[in-house]
């Protein structure tokens, strides 16, 4: 049952009534708060076809950042509303699969905290280690629970959270030909941006030129948008990455399949250099506290999430061919990766 105590979870709950017969929901795992248990849901609507491409929207992976489960739960809200009369979204949702998971960390957004309850970054959890130097701390740590970006014990099983996404992208994103997810979350800076990995390391992934491509008709799409596109290592690199460790599983099991993951970072120093006194509260630096901003947020990211859905619906329209993917990958290259050497530059490096 939806507890009064996290109105994200109300909500979901609530749309996935609304749904109806439309939604398949699943629960991926319990979170217990003293007496109080929250759901780790995954629902599903869309294409049955296990061919048809998928795409996930996720969100509330650090229970901080609720701005993230909102957008998701927002966008979902838009589309159940829109099945009663909408004859172009059920043209749409006959061609693809989609997938959400708004709230991964309940725990983490009733306590208020960025980790899960045990002090987990789960952006930090997944078995991944990075190649190359990392920040201290913002990197992963293991130091201890009550440092940030904490990535739990060495050797123990991912937490319950973390493994619960992974299992919904391996079972309902990874085994389809064509796949791509967006995860929700706020962060400094004054730009909202769009990165794709790695987070592990510098070099650049294989699919590059898929990436490319999708940027390109993103910016023809959106003339007038605010996005930066860009790889997160341009900025740090972490430890544990879930989307690293979720590619490169990917990569492993199916090879020939293209699976894009991407992060959506809003820029939260916005919020904050319009309204400065949320630097006095937690939830104020990483969420629009006053209503016309928070409504503003929702609005402006909605197109970009229906346009992804769209994208991945019609993939097959502006995927590159062999032909053009070499072009792809060498305009990519000049844009997103100018100072790597020329070794790392081929595209052809195998994870490991």
């Amino acid at each position: 049952m939806p507890s009064p105590l996290l109105p994200e979870l109300e909500e979901l709950h609530r749309l996935i009534e609304l749904g109806g017969p439309h939604l398949s929901t699943q629960v991926m795992c319990k979170v217990q708060m003293g007496s109080n248990q929250f759901d780790v849901l995954s629902v599903c609507m869309g294409s049955k076809d296990p061919a048809a491409p998928a795409i996930g929207f996720f969100g509330g992976v650090h229970g901080l950042e609720r701005i993230g489960a909102e957008v998701v739960l927002a966008f979902l809200g838009s589309l159940v509303h829109r099945l009663k009369w909408d004859s172009l979204l059920h043209a749409l949702l006959g061609e693809v699969r989609l997938v959400f998971m708004p709230l991964v960390n309940p725990g983490g957004l009733w306590q208020g905290t960025r980790a899960n309850p045990h002090g987990v970054d789960l952006m930090r959890n997944a078995p991944v280690e990075a190649r190359e130097d990392v920040p201290f701390l913002i990197g992963g740590q293991r130091l201890s629970a009550t440092l940030p970006w904490y990535r739990g014990p060495e050797g123990a099983p991912m937490q319950e959270e973390s493994y619960a996404l992974c299992q919904v992208v391996e079972q309902a994103i990874l085994p389809r030909p064509f796949s791509l997810t967006i995860d929700c979350h706020s962060g400094f800076g004054v730009q909202d941006r769009i990165w794709f990995p790695f987070a592990h390391t510098t070099e650049p992934l294989p699919h590059l030129a898929e990436l490319h491509a999708l940027h390109r008709i993103f910016d023809q799409a959106n003339a007038h948008h605010r996005y930066e596109f860009e790889p997160q290592s341009v900025h740090y690199l972490t430890h544990g990455d879930l989307w690293d460790h979720l590619y490169l599983l990917g990569r492993e099991r199916h090879p020939d399949h293209v699976f894009l993951p991407l992060t959506l970072e809003m820029g939260s120093w916005i919020w904050v250099k319009k309204n400065p006194r949320q630097l006095f509260t937690r939830h104020g630096i990483f969420n629009p506290l006053i209503a016309h901003r928070q409504q503003r947020v929702l609005r402006r990211h909605m197109a970009l999430l229906d346009f992804m859905a769209r994208a991945v619906a019609s993939h097959s329209r502006w995927q590159p061919n062999e032909q053009e993917r070499d072009l792809h990958h060498r305009q990519a290259l000049a844009r997103w990766y100018p100072e790597l050497p020329k070794l790392k530059r081929s595209g052809h490096i195998k994870p490991k």
